[in-house]
């Protein structure tokens, strides 16, 4: 970094002459940095999966959460800083049990991620914090179909039919633009998912490493047991 933008570089709320926020951007960093997480639709529901990236074979995979239960019919996956992640999936869950209790209904997918979207940005604009380093997808099925949204720590969102963050993104989305169609049955779209994940990690899936999320209309969000997870993977070899 130039000398010149050393003042703008250590505060959040000052713009750089370029029209630029270096922590927010830094904080994209550490999802850039995060393990490869994947979120696909298919023909009634959505599926997300994500790599563990177990780093030492004392660690207990069980210990390692990346795909959370926000409310019923609703699930997210991070990349990035986990401990970011949960303080978010935490408002996320207590803004839907909110909603619930107040209006007897789930939330709206959409409404909950503009409001945790509206969370993070809070957190771009006053001295004394910094963004959340931390990105989400997030999935869920609602009375409007069935939604995946992508969270930044900017406190943007955009929805997809397939997408993917974290270090792998490149090479998954890569995959995704060649063979990914609308409509796919959930056995097809978590084959191109695992296969994703494969090409970008370059490694091996194992039914320990990778965690599977997903969520149908009329069935609540669940995740995939290592038995089942393991069949799946075999089919894919």
């Amino acid at each position: 970094m130039q000398p010149g933008q050393m003042a703008y570089d250590r505060g959040i709320t000052v713009f750089s002459p370029d029209g630029r926020l270096f922590q927010v951007e830094y904080a994209r960093e550490a999802v850039k940095r995060g393990t490869t997480t994947i979120g696909l639709k298919f023909k009634d529901g959505v599926v997300l999966i994500v790599d563990k990236r177990i780093s030492s074979r004392l660690m207990e995979p069980k210990s390692i959460e990346k795909i959370f239960q926000i409310d019923e019919y609703i699930g997210c996956a991070t990349s990035g800083l986990v401990a970011d992640a949960r303080i978010l999936v935490d408002q996320a869950r207590q803004a839907a049990q909110v909603h619930k209790v107040t209006y007897d209904e789930n939330i709206g997918v959409e409404s909950l991620v503009k409001r945790i979207c509206d969370y993070k940005q809070n957190y771009t604009q006053y001295g004394g914090v910094r963004p959340f380093g931390t990105a989400l997808l997030m999935a869920g099925v609602d009375d409007y179909g069935f939604h995946l949204f992508e969270t930044d720590p900017s406190g943007a969102l955009v929805s997809y039919k397939a997408g993917s963050i974290g270090s792998g993104r490149a090479a998954v989305m890569e995959l995704f633009e060649k063979e990914y169609q609308e409509g796919m049955k959930f056995e097809d779209a978590l084959q191109l998912g695992l296969r994703a994940l494969a090409a970008a990690t370059e490694e091996k899936l194992l039914p320990q490493n990778v965690e599977v999320g997903v969520v149908r209309s009329g069935q609540p969000f669940r995740r995939l047991e290592e038995k089942e997870l393991d069949k799946h993977l075999k089919k894919m070899e």
